[in-house]
């Protein structure tokens, strides 16, 4: 499908053409005419499908321009992205005389900010921290806003931007349209779908999972001899990080003292957790800070990390559409997967009950392949703080990351994932600073308040 079949105006088809934008991708074409229509739209994309001009031409569509005042705003989770939001939707826009874009974002200095914003603006581009402190300040006015972007919002979620969020679209008039992106479907999306969308158009552009993209290896292994398998595959396939599945809760306990003890960075959850351990295991492992979380089918439910490089089955289940359950969480969105999957003499009914399944056969490789190999631990990219303070203290994402970034001079890219509970915090930071971010937090203060802070190994 064209663009030149859209409703569009003449100077946005001729820039089009000349940027060299002649069909459009899956998610302009499924979500394009609905944007354009101003129905709500919630779409699952990832980053490289074309869903900035989507929007952005949405966004362009419905601008009044000679209406100097802000009329959409793009939230999005980092200011990686928001520069190269608003850079693409200034391509777009080139065509169009007068159309000014700005960036809103923290990290970069308050006071030029608040300059542009004195002299106006069409469309906001920026990330929720300082969008809303920009609010909070009173220097940002969003009572003419028509369009409200949601861009990559599950990862927004997993940094702890509800909160935020709510409070920004709240600013906002309810008469407006909504769109959200996103590159999954957790239930945090469909409920924030479900509080700010009006009768969305649900859009889907490709698969969550194929089995093409998931490598499946099968190691025959004898039963007292487990474990050791388990650490000769780790140590032969290299997986950066994954999920070990465990048939039961005692289990799952042995094998991540055995992953611990053998040099491995790996922690164990099931129902005997408290909920404060539980959402203490699964920030470390969701932030990769930790190698191997190793879970039961029942712990794991409802479960949605993402980019998870593989799954190992330490004990293979005895449904094999469980087991194509477990290893439907690597190899999402179109990135390669691995499933390790271990298995004994009496277990090779299961193979072939998978093989059925799957409508595919597999040539099992010996444990004993791996013996004489050289061990090689696998060390976790990022480095997990515990700050004790959280919701109940105010304490926001943006003020941790100021503090780690303005105060104590770190690099953006180098904090990870945050965070943010009743009453306490979790930031991930490079393994390489971690040492750096320890000592800002503890020597320096967090809205000008002193907090304690641990470092997990």
């Amino acid at each position: 499908m064209n663009f030149s079949a859209l409703p569009l105006a003449k100077p946005l088809l001729k820039n089009l053409d000349t940027l060299g934008f002649h069909s459009m991708t899956d998610i302009q074409q499924q979500s394009l005419p609905d944007i354009l229509a101003g129905h709500d739209v919630l779409a699952q994309a990832k980053t490289g499908s074309g869903k900035t001009a989507a929007f952005g031409l949405g966004i362009l569509h419905h601008l009044k321009v000679k209406q100097f005042r802000i009329q959409s705003l793009v939230l999005c989770p980092t200011r990686e992205l928001a520069d190269q939001v608003a850079k693409e939707i200034r391509r777009l826009a080139r065509a169009i005389h007068n159309i000014k874009v700005l960036t809103l974002c923290g990290g970069m200095p308050i006071g030029p900010q608040l300059g542009s914003l004195e002299h106006g603006a069409h469309i906001i581009v920026g990330t929720p921290g300082r969008i809303e402190e920009h609010l909070r300040k009173g220097s940002l006015d969003l009572r003419d806003v028509t369009t409200v972007v949601l861009d990559e919002a599950d990862r927004m979620l997993d940094m702890g931007f509800r909160d935020v969020i709510e409070d920004i679209i709240d600013f906002t008039p309810s008469k407006r349209q909504t769109l959200l992106f996103s590159a999954t479907y957790p239930k945090d999306i469909l409920a924030l779908s479900q509080q700010y969308q009006k009768q969305p158009k649900q859009i889907t552009v490709e698969a969550v999972h194929t089995n093409q993209v998931i490598t499946q290896h099968f190691v025959k292994t004898e039963k007292q001899a487990r474990l050791e398998t388990l650490i000769g595959a780790i140590n032969h396939f290299r997986p950066e990080a994954g999920i070990v599945f465990c048939n039961t809760k005692a289990k799952t306990a042995e094998v991540a003292e055995y992953l611990s003890d053998h040099g491995f960075s790996a922690l164990a959850i099931h129902g005997d957790l408290s909920q404060k351990d539980r959402d203490q295991v699964l920030v470390r492992f969701a932030n990769n800070s930790c190698s191997f979380l190793v879970a039961t089918d029942v712990a794991a439910r409802g479960l949605d990390i993402k980019e998870l490089p593989a799954v190992i089955n330490f004990e293979m289940t005895r449904d094999a559409e469980v087991h194509v359950h477990r290893i439907g969480r690597t190899g999402r969105s179109g990135s390669e997967g691995m499933a390790i999957n271990l298995f004994t003499q009496s277990e090779e009914y299961k193979v072939a009950d998978v093989e059925a399944q799957l409508n595919q056969s597999f040539t099992p490789v010996s444990a004993q392949e791996f013996d004489g190999e050289t061990m090689q631990s696998i060390v976790p990219p990022m480095v997990t703080l515990q700050i004790d303070g959280g919701k109940k203290q105010k304490v926001r994402p943006g003020d941790i990351l100021g503090a780690l970034t303005k105060d104590a001079g770190l690099a953006g890219s180098a904090i990870g994932k945050i965070d943010i509970f009743d009453f306490n915090a979790y930031v991930a930071v490079e393994r390489s600073v971690a040492h750096k971010a320890l000592n800002a937090i503890k020597n320096g203060q967090i809205k000008g308040k002193k907090f304690k802070v641990r470092r997990f190994r």
